[in-house]
């Protein structure tokens, strides 16, 4: 895993008298725009990166949609530059759509960090999960889980969020490449919810409807996950699931052997190296590497957390 230490040059460059909690004199105004406000995944990148800028001494706001929306997460990206941003840390919910926006801020002096989801426009860093690779672990996670239940073909569904989600769209890719190598699997066309909990789990329900032989589902983020684990519980049914991120309500259903595995990122460590390198490329410090990969976790009835 490609993780730096900006945290630790900015100390470096502090006075021997200098209190912890007042590292940066500058006064700067550090924005997160995440791509809503309902997932715990956001909250704890919030927590993070509220840490940080707690140690560090700046100015910090957490904004976001309430639910998914480009064009609000858009217009309160544009707001942040307007009210004076220093730096944004960003999860871009469209990658091209924002991406003009992103450019324009960039022109104003404004330090860009992508966290999670970067836009297409170039930044000062990223700090993300290889979300490819991410999927074929998931894929790989899948097959183990088909094999020691006895599946050995059928067909497996997709949930995901839109088709513009880089993050989400790159574990569709990983996963459908790892299932290549069986041709006795059929991997179904994928059904995009938006991360939202309700249509993720009637996707689950739709698959199991139409689909007589399925054998496993995907689920590619922490709302469809939930979905996808409240329609298999009520469904009482033995298909395999597999997900991404962790809440409460999930780790009840790993232990209760609904969903069977979850891959868990690392949502706090973006917020809180995020802001660290939003930080240190203020002041003009090295940042290292443009992309930080943040790794993932693999949670299933073995290994909870």
């Amino acid at each position: 895993m490609n993780k730096i230490g900006p945290t630790i040059k900015l100390i470096i460059n502090i006075g021997d008298d200098a209190e912890l909690n007042h590292i940066v004199n500058e006064n700067y105004k550090i924005y997160l725009i995440t791509m809503d406000k309902r997932d715990q995944f956001w909250s704890l990148m919030d927590n993070g990166a509220r840490e940080m800028a707690s140690m560090l001494g700046v100015t910090y706001e957490w904004d976001a949609p309430l639910t998914r929306d480009v064009n609000k997460q858009i217009e309160i990206f544009n707001n942040a530059v307007a009210a004076g941003a220093d730096a944004i840390m960003l999860a871009a919910s469209d990658p091209l759509k924002i991406s003009s926006s992103v450019e324009e801020a960039k022109s104003k002096g404004v330090t860009i960090i992508y966290v999670d989801a970067p836009a297409f426009e170039e930044a000062t860093v990223t700090l993300a999960t290889d979300n490819y690779v991410a999927g074929k672990i998931a894929g790989e996670n899948m097959f183990y889980e088909l094999d020691e239940t006895g599946f050995t073909n059928g067909s497996i569904g997709i949930i995901g969020v839109t088709p513009e989600n880089r993050t989400t769209v790159n574990r569709d890719l990983g996963f459908r490449d790892y299932f290549k190598l069986f041709n006795k699997y059929q991997i179904l066309d994928t059904i995009y919810t938006n991360g939202d909990p309700e249509l993720a789990k009637q996707a689950t329900k739709k698959y199991i409807r139409d689909n007589p032989n399925l054998v496993g589902i995907l689920s590619t983020n922490e709302g469809s996950t939930l979905g996808m684990g409240n329609a298999l519980k009520e469904n009482n049914t033995n298909i395999i699931g597999i997900g991404f991120d962790i809440t409460e309500a999930i780790q009840d259903m790993i232990r209760n052997n609904i969903i069977k595995a979850v891959l868990v990122q690392s949502p706090f460590t973006m917020g809180y190296l995020g802001m660290a390198e939003a930080i240190a490329a203020l002041r003009g410090l090295d940042t290292g590497s443009q992309f930080i990969n943040t790794g993932v976790t693999v949670v299933n009835r073995y290994t909870p957390v």
